[in-house]
């Protein structure tokens, strides 16, 4: 007999209530549904600590009443995968960085209402000590090696550009904001708004507290990820130092003694080096760069060269891949993450330059609307390995590799994944018209009838030099939940195939990528899968452009979503934040040289051929691809009568599109509905088509 509220109650009437099921329609829909984003947790920036015992991440958590991704940090027992809380409160916690020695955690924190803070956690009492109270936000945090000092970067404020002066304000007075003068190249970034006067600086801080000192100087940014010398006496930095550095992407390697301040360049040549790595002894650094010749896309290539700068070299050349980051374990070997078609990848590189392939198939640990290749990876000094890595039906868990075993250690979202029918994922042969073969891949509605075909969306990846892989995203699961076939492809442009193919659109984009794209939808038809009479296409940034090039090009899609697109190169080259470098690596000239070449690679190039009801979508802070390029194509659109309708994603930038789990949701809620709208394969909704007709 047992007791429940204090009343006696028999064992039998569990089983009586076993014998009246709760009827199938009570339960919670098995579809993955937009609120459903709110339901996410991913692994994100896993360190694992000098001995490879013990691991820290970030674990991202979405929170319905803030709208967010919420960020806590968690310690994993690398051998027995228990893990715990560390910092899991209200605050944004991240940007864990471990102590030489292993007993101490500097990361970052929102804790204290001031903004971002440099905090350090004691493991042994569970202690966390803010570190810095500062104006501004700091970044790059990197250890002293003796573990007394913590260095990291902000920005120094300087005074702005001044032209003329507003008569006296009286006291009391309600006037309006001053003026605002600019004099600055690039004077705005995408995310990051309109540029405050002043630069990025080194600084270093007592791990203890106190004021911190300021270690580099100048009209000029000294930029992260920054790392200390063996002996604690230099710090390594990136740094654009020219005479016109604004109108520059060249970059080297520099040090700057800690004391004295004095900086002295330890690389030169035409191109960007970065990301400085020490190895432990001090006697070499490992960093990532290439040689600029003017292309749309070149490799980000591994080199390796003496603590003064001297014998550099370039490491695994015949891996023909870009690099993403890379760590040092030990003194002889590095381990550098990168893509090779469409999947990322863990190599372990030794100075004599042998490579071995030592982890694949890493995922994005965060939430994402589209499978972009990702992982991230920490090594310890003994070569033991934590990175993040998962599937096409969830975000990215923390997995743990040493010896040459593998072992998955979280799995945030298992059990609530149990009550969902995910959509699956499967390869799909497609030819390119000149015989390269090109990677696609075809995700299905959950349940699907074998041999039926599927209204299919064709879903084009950005960048154009990015590459997609089979991994999560959310915009995927929702096309499919709503009945969707989703194709998407690594068109030529893509990266992680090789620079040659890459480059195979170079000044001609958009060009050839269109045939490829056209050929891998003929595949999904040819496949028995997708219905030729309910195509649609979209894609966002550089597939943005592409979704307007193609109905510009056939009228064989029902319908399209072009999504933060360039409609104009023109105007996009000279009111986005990338107008350094891209007119030169794109088109080889400035707008005004040559016009024509720019309006042939416009999509309102073709305004006059589109029939296409286009759905066009935008982020209002979007300065990639400015709000501006977006309406441009509306307008054009009403003009020429076609139906279409204009979304914008508030507060929104180009990088941050769908930063936002509701606003992720209603914009794949948005593009679904547009869809539905000219589907012939189910009854169209008595709303009318917005737009000209």
């Amino acid at each position: 007999m047992k007791r429940f509220f204090g009343l006696a109650v028999t064992a039998a009437i569990p089983l009586m209530a076993a014998s009246f099921p709760l009827a199938a329609q009570d339960l919670p829909t098995r579809s993955f549904m937009g609120e459903d984003l709110f339901k996410l947790e991913g692994v994100t920036d896993p360190q694992i600590n000098p001995d490879g015992s013990r691991i820290v991440y970030v674990r991202k958590t979405g929170d319905i009443m803030k709208d967010r991704y919420a960020s806590s940090l968690w310690l994993v027992d690398a051998k027995s995968g228990a893990q715990r809380p560390l910092v899991a409160d209200s605050n944004a916690n991240m940007a864990p960085v471990w102590s030489p020695d292993g007993k101490r955690i500097a990361y970052m924190s929102t804790a204290g209402g001031t903004g971002a803070q440099l905090h350090v956690l004691y493991l042994d009492s569970g202690t966390s000590v803010r570190v810095t109270g500062l104006p501004d936000t700091p970044g790059a945090l990197a250890w002293s090696p003796d573990g007394r000092q913590i260095a990291y970067t902000m920005r120094v404020p300087a005074d702005g550009a001044k032209l003329g002066k507003a008569p006296d304000k009286p006291e009391g007075a309600e006037w309006a904001k001053p003026l605002t003068i600019i004099d600055r190249v690039t004077y705005r970034f995408d995310g990051g708004g309109y540029a405050k006067p002043g630069f990025d600086q080194i600084f270093v801080v007592s791990a203890d507290g106190g004021a911190p000192r300021r270690v580099t100087g100048g009209d000029w940014d000294a930029g992260g990820p920054i790392d200390w010398s063996a002996d604690g006496r230099s710090i390594y930095f990136a740094s654009n130092r020219i005479k016109d550095w604004e109108r520059s992407t060249d970059g080297e390697i520099y040090t700057v003694d800690v004391n004295s301040g004095a900086v002295r360049a330890l690389t030169t040549r035409v191109g960007p080096d970065f990301a400085p790595r020490v190895s432990p002894d001090g006697r070499r650094i490992a960093y990532l760069g290439f040689d600029d010749a003017g292309r749309s896309n070149e490799n980000v290539d591994l080199y390796v060269m003496d603590a003064d700068g001297t014998n550099s070299r370039q490491l695994a050349s015949s891996l023909e891949r870009s690099f993403n980051t890379v760590e040092w374990a030990g003194n002889s070997a590095l381990y550098a993450s990168y893509a090779d078609r469409g999947v990322t990848k863990i190599a372990r590189i030794g100075l004599d330059g042998r490579v071995a392939t030592v982890a694949s198939d890493l995922r994005n640990g965060g939430v994402s609307d589209r499978p972009y290749a990702g992982g991230e990876f920490s090594v310890s000094d003994s070569g033991t390995l934590a990175y993040t890595a998962g599937g096409v039906d969830r975000p990215g868990d923390l997995f743990v590799q040493s010896g040459g075993n593998a072992r998955q250690v979280t799995r945030l979202n298992a059990t609530w994944l149990q009550g969902k029918d995910m959509a699956p994922m499967r390869k799909l042969a497609v030819t390119a018209p000149d015989g390269r073969p090109i990677d696609a891949w075809i995700i299905t509605p959950p349940g699907a009838a074998p041999g039926k075909r599927l209204p299919t969306i064709l879903e084009i990846h950005g960048g154009p030099h990015a590459e997609y892989g089979p991994g999560f995203s959310t915009d995927y699961q929702l096309y499919a939940a709503a009945g969707y076939a989703v194709l998407y492809t690594n068109p030529r442009g893509s990266t992680s195939y090789g620079e040659e193919f890459a480059n195979l659109i170079d000044k001609n984009y958009p060009g050839p990528d269109y045939d490829d794209l056209m050929a891998s939808v003929d595949a999904a038809i040819a496949d028995g899968l997708a219905d030729p009479k309910n195509l649609f296409v979209t894609g966002g940034s550089g597939g943005g452009i592409l979704t307007a090039w193609i109905v510009g090009k056939t009228d064989r899609f029902a319908a399209a979503a072009t999504q933060k697109p360039v409609i104009n190169w023109s105007s996009e080259m000279l009111t986005a934040d990338l107008a350094v470098g891209a007119p030169k690596n794109w088109f080889g000239a400035l707008p005004w040289e040559k016009p024509e070449e720019y309006w042939r690679r416009s999509p309102l190039s073709l305004m006059a051929n589109v029939k296409t009801p286009t759905l066009v979508v935008v982020g209002e802070d979007d300065y990639r691809t400015p709000m501006s390029e977006a309406a441009q194509y509306y307008q054009a659109l009403q003009l020429r009568g076609v139906p279409t309708a204009f979304v914008t994603v508030p507060d929104a930038s180009h990088g941050g599109f769908t930063a936002r789990p509701s606003q992720s949701a209603a914009k794949a809620s948005a593009i679904i509905a547009w869809f539905d709208r000219y589907r012939t394969d189910k009854p169209q909704p008595s709303a009318p088509a917005v737009g000209g007709n």
